[in-house]
């Protein structure tokens, strides 16, 4: 349901795309005697870091993930290989509105559940990769702001079913209706009203359209300030949802991407990059670590080079 809100979907896309575009790298660490401390000395790759289930992409499954922490909370991997050493070399992802664990009951995890059950099989904790936000799941925390923007929606699709405004219908005259009487004319006529067919009323009968205008009957107000409630929700800088604050601008696409990666993105990938460090996915000493830069940086230069062709026009008109 929370989907179905324009500014939640395009939340979770922008989040999502940018979690599928970063690789993971591995890492290990190493003292250094002259600064006198740890420095991140890069690995080979283990098998899995390209493509940890083979059966789909990378960025399906790294954006997928992010979905499950958004809106639950928390991500579940399944390991289906290991290497000789014991360590994972397959895994693939069970979407967490299908995991069932029997000693949390949530919306808090607390820690790994040792009880999961999925599709009604119970599954070997150890052999679970369990994936715990630091932010709680959008469908617990923010339950009634997100009803209530659908209630919004609900009404500004009501009202934009008729070009003609709500109004009131009054008898002027003849013999009182009774309520039933009232209620059946007061049906034919919104019937005729909605579906903008000819509403045909006698002498005795006649109509007073509200006041309310195009805007007002949209609600687009309220719908601002709904957008503007569910992108804090999500966690995306409003601007980036097409919602303006009056307060709050940025001058440059980088700029627009490392408020994105900041604000939005960051606790989710340092979840996820955290959760396949520990010990029961890599060797202890090792760890992953999402390389931010190719977002940042690299579609930064490919920006300045994409424009430098049309300043060198302009320079040359000039």
């Amino acid at each position: 349901e929370a989907m179905t809100l324009a500014t939640v979907s395009r939340s979770r896309d922008l989040l999502a795309s940018v979690i599928g575009c970063m690789p993971l790298h591995m890492h290990g660490e190493m003292f250094d005697d002259a600064t006198g401390e740890m420095e991140e000395v890069p690995l080979a790759p283990r098998s899995w870091l390209r493509q940890p289930d083979p059966s789909v992409t990378y960025n399906f499954l790294m954006a997928w993930t992010l979905d499950d922490l958004l809106f639950y909370g928390r991500a579940f991997w399944y390991v289906t290989e290991r290497t000789q050493d014991g360590f994972p070399s397959k895994m693939t992802r069970l979407p967490a509105g299908s995991c069932t664990t029997l000693d949390q009951s949530g919306p808090v995890w607390f820690g790994p559940s040792k009880e999961i059950i999925f599709a009604g099989n119970t599954l070997d904790a150890r052999d679970v990769i369990q994936f715990l936000s630091p932010i709680q799941g959008i469908v617990y925390s923010s339950a009634q702001t997100i009803a209530t923007a659908m209630k919004i929606e609900q009404s500004r699709y009501k009202n934009a079913q008729s070009s003609l405004p709500s109004g009131v219908l009054k008898q002027t005259g003849g013999e009182p209706l009774s309520a039933q009487e009232l209620s059946e004319i007061g049906a034919q006529f919104q019937q005729a009203r909605i579906s903008s067919q000819t509403a045909v009323l006698n002498e005795f009968l006649s109509y007073e359209a509200s006041t309310a205008t195009p805007d007002k009957m949209l609600m687009i107000e309220s719908a601002q300030y709904s957008s503007l409630e569910l992108a804090r929700l999500c966690g995306v800088p409003p601007y980036l949802v097409g919602v303006a604050t009056g307060s709050y601008a940025y001058t440059s696409s980088e700029q627009s991407r490392a408020d994105l990666y900041i604000f939005g993105v960051k606790p989710y990938a340092d979840c996820i990059a955290s959760t396949l460090s520990m010990n029961n996915v890599l060797p202890r000493g090792t760890y992953v670590k999402f390389d931010a830069d190719s977002y940042l940086v690299e579609n930064y230069a490919a920006d300045a080079m994409s424009q430098q062709p049309q300043q060198n026009t302009q320079e040359s008109l000039a």
